[in-house]
């Protein structure tokens, strides 16, 4: 399906019966996740941080220990960064865990929680996206959250693809004034169990009656790919970031000798010392002598 629409005309118009018929498929179904639980902003910070590319089911254990290590901002601005790491092993990007860090320092030197949108996206490796979850989340301010469920699913009603601006301005408007935060859960709930990337599931769907592509299978998923939410992820085997992640790995469980560090990260010594060298720069490790470790 080509996409033609103008991108300086309005977003298509969706039906807004279809918040009453989600909330009501959804309000008794949401999923029972430890974050859902609290409001407290910085619990639903790490939690938004932790979810970045990695499963939902990967992260219920690291998010409860996480807490349980550091309840709150201050307890891990004052730890030391190395410590935050080993807790991170295995959930990807340690550059998450290093702005997470910065985050929580400046945080506590602030002596309190940013409440806007604004303020939050001021904070150290937070963006849009992430202010508005913790927004919504928290404080339940009037805002929507777009992640790829949320893309798909307004795709898939409206029967085209949207541009990232256009979705997120569709969702706003279709946010109920008082219930942000369930209505967030719920659009995000729906989008992860039956308006799913592997096909939707219609004959169940609550709002099939309204979707403009509900029940065609013959037309062109107009969200297919990344229904203009997000860009596709560069390929992972093979390269810099799996390298960087190998030796990062290793640092976790002990010092790297430099000599050893071609080895850990399969490359080169030439691009090894250069991999390496960018993470001591990024602070995520230190080089003494001829030995690295966290940082």
């Amino acid at each position: 399906m080509t996409d033609e629409h103008d991108p300086g005309s309005p977003c298509p118009p969706v039906h807004h019966d279809v918040i009453g018929s989600l909330l009501d498929w959804g309000g008794p179904r949401l999923r029972d996740l430890p974050w859902r639980r609290t409001r407290d902003p910085w619990g639903v910070l790490v939690s938004e941080v932790m979810a970045q590319q990695t499963q939902v089911g990967r992260i219920i254990p690291r998010w409860e220990l996480f807490m349980e290590r550091f309840p709150t901002p201050e307890a891990l601005a004052e730890a030391p960064l190395a410590d935050l790491l080993r807790l991170w092993k295995g959930l990807g990007y340690p550059r998450r865990a290093r702005a997470l860090h910065r985050a929580a320092g400046v945080i506590a030197a602030d002596g309190a929680f940013p409440d806007s949108v604004e303020a939050l996206m001021a904070l150290p490796g937070v963006g849009p996206y992430t202010a508005r979850a913790v927004a919504a989340f928290a404080f339940d301010l009037d805002v929507a959250v777009v992640d790829t469920n949320v893309g798909r699913m307004l795709a898939r009603v409206v029967g085209r693809r949207l541009r990232p601006k256009e979705a997120q301005t569709l969702a706003d408007s279709l946010v109920p004034i008082g219930d942000a935060w369930l209505w967030n859960q719920v659009v995000m709930d729906f989008g992860a169990t039956v308006c799913t990337a592997r096909g939707p599931g219609c004959a169940g769907c609550p709002i099939a009656d309204r979707c403009s592509w509900a029940g065609s299978p013959d037309r062109e998923d107009p969200a297919r790919g990344s229904a203009g939410v997000s860009g596709p992820q560069a390929r992972f085997d093979g390269s810099d970031r799996q390298a960087r992640g190998r030796l990062m790995a290793a640092l976790v469980d002990g010092p790297v000798p430099a000599r050893a560090v071609p080895e850990v990260m399969g490359r080169s010594p030439e691009v090894a010392e250069r991999l390496a060298t960018a993470l001591v720069v990024e602070g995520l490790c230190r080089r003494d002598g001829d030995v690295f470790e966290l940082g």
